[in-house]
């Protein structure tokens, strides 16, 4: 049964566990991908033939691509931490969602829409950005709920608020992801959306960036 009962998503003993084994394999990866392309580099010297970069090509590009992303999952995984101290689950069945077509969203981008906390007939749709972490979503997003791939996201846990941030998650939890609202000004500070003053606080306490209180009498 989804714990949403708790306060917070992070009460749950089994979100910890889920989050503690995230930001484990983070750490991991700041260690493994930046030996594994020193190690791939230092074969390919110690080979010393021009031929053989052919064969390193690839696998020296992609563990430094890994290597280069690697501290960004580090601070994702301390953000989601934050957003489940914040807020607690709440569970989704077949929730709106599809490619495109929505204000902000590239042809090509795919959304989940949750309802506004304070006005529960808008809903919000919160874009998942191109990235590596939200390959698992978006090839199961807007596409129904037929196929054995699709049904893996008919239930969805989402801990957060649809106007700011949030992590979504399949029941377990497991694959956390992080979903954020995306701003609407240059300086990347999220749009209030008519929030209450509680609503701001516990956004702040998540660490999502919002303007500054005093900036407009200062």
């Amino acid at each position: 049964m989804p714990p949403t009962h708790h306060p917070a998503a992070w009460d749950d003993p089994a979100t910890r566990r889920a989050w503690a084994k995230l930001v484990t394999c983070a750490f991991l990866g700041q260690i493994l991908w930046p030996a594994a392309w020193l190690g791939l580099l230092a074969w390919y010297v110690t080979m010393s033939m021009t031929w053989t970069l052919w064969l390193f090509f690839v696998p020296l590009l992609y563990s430094f691509y890994r290597a280069f992303l690697q501290p960004s999952y580090i601070s994702w995984a301390f953000h989601a931490r934050r957003l489940l101290r914040a807020y607690p689950w709440q569970v989704f069945e077949e929730p709106e969602n599809g490619i495109g077509k929505v204000p902000g969203a590239t042809a090509g981008d795919v959304w989940l829409s949750f309802p506004n906390p304070e006005r529960q007939d808008e809903k919000l749709p919160m874009i998942l950005k191109v990235h590596i972490r939200s390959m698992w979503w978006r090839r199961r997003l807007g596409r129904g709920y037929t196929t054995e791939k699709t049904k893996q996201i008919r239930e969805v846990w989402f801990a957060g608020d649809p106007r700011f941030a949030a992590v979504i998650a399949v029941p377990g939890p497991c694959r956390f992801h992080v979903v954020q609202q995306r701003p609407t000004n240059e300086r990347g500070v999220a749009d209030l959306r008519g929030a209450s003053p509680a609503a701001l606080e516990r956004a702040r306490r998540a660490g999502v960036r919002l303007p500054d209180p005093n900036s407009a009498t200062g």
